[in-house]
């Protein structure tokens, strides 16, 4: 049984103080893009792992994919598999790649193994994997609040424009990136910002990693600098970086003047 596990990126950012958990309070709008990962498990003997494509630097036993078959296996009698997972989404890009193999293995594996697991059960289990595993259940645009997850369904479709998303051969630590990020007040909320004209989001909706990112490579900010020339309508790196990504308003062909990946979703 084979899956595609998809991409997200962040439309805003904003960094609050860090809380006694640990966790900072954010609010961002997360929303899903056709950049897939492909996730595949078939019956076997012994429960295996094999991954391809961009490799993951960490041990199998911390994978998110490893992690979600373990966590269901606690409460349920899953089966043995064979799990195989192609990676395309890069690592370290703020695409969100791990929290959807997380969340897509647990929806894999509820159909695989006749769970018969309900959406808020399935949204349960993702959270205990990740803040923001839990947003790939429903997969679709939401306002994430709380530590990325406390979410509120919003109205957005931007169906009318064309992303292209730039993928350095760089990866950010996320938790470096909250260790250093300054914490910022904003007026605004990102709900309403989101509902100005696209052509105002350039000027209001910010994400507030990138002032650290930008400063510990400034690389990427030349990567978005270079959108907005080529006439991207907005512009922002995805979640702390490293992928960039802008929206414009026809498709956009073009050698392009580094050395990273750029995909084009119409």
């Amino acid at each position: 049984m084979i899956i595609f596990s998809n991409a997200k990126i962040n439309l805003g950012l904003y960094i609050g103080e860090r809380r006694a958990d640990g966790y900072h309070d954010i609010e961002t709008i997360l929303c899903p893009i056709d950049l897939y990962d492909i996730l595949e498990i078939v019956p076997a003997a012994k429960t295996t792992f094999t991954q391809s494509g961009i490799l993951a630097n960490c041990e199998i036993s911390d994978n998110l994919v490893i992690k979600a078959y373990q966590l269901l296996k606690r409460y349920y009698n899953l089966p043995e598999v064979s799990i195989f997972l192609r990676k395309n989404i890069p690592v370290g890009s703020g695409l969100g790649g791990g929290s959807s193999n997380a969340a897509f293995m647990l929806c894999l594996l509820n159909k695989f193994a006749d769970l018969h697991l309900s959406v808020e059960q399935l949204e349960i289990y993702a959270q205990q994997l990740g803040s923001d595993c839990s947003f790939f259940i429903r997969n679709k645009p939401l306002l994430a609040e709380g530590s990325g997850n406390i979410f509120t369904p919003i109205k957005l479709d931007l169906n009318e424009y064309y992303l292209i998303l730039c993928t350095p051969n760089i990866s950010v630590s996320t938790k470096e990136a909250y260790d250093n990020v300054s914490c910022q007040f904003h007026v605004k909320s990102l709900t309403d910002i989101i509902n100005y004209p696209t052509s105002m989001w350039k000027n209001f909706l910010v994400n507030d990693f990138e002032e650290f990112v930008f400063f510990l490579h400034p690389e990427i900010q030349k990567i978005k600098h270079e959108l907005y020339i080529k006439g991207a309508i907005y512009a922002s790196i995805s979640g702390s970086g490293s992928a960039v990504f802008g929206l414009f308003k026809k498709p956009y062909c073009s050698i392009w003047p580094f050395n990273f990946s750029v995909h084009d979703f119409i």
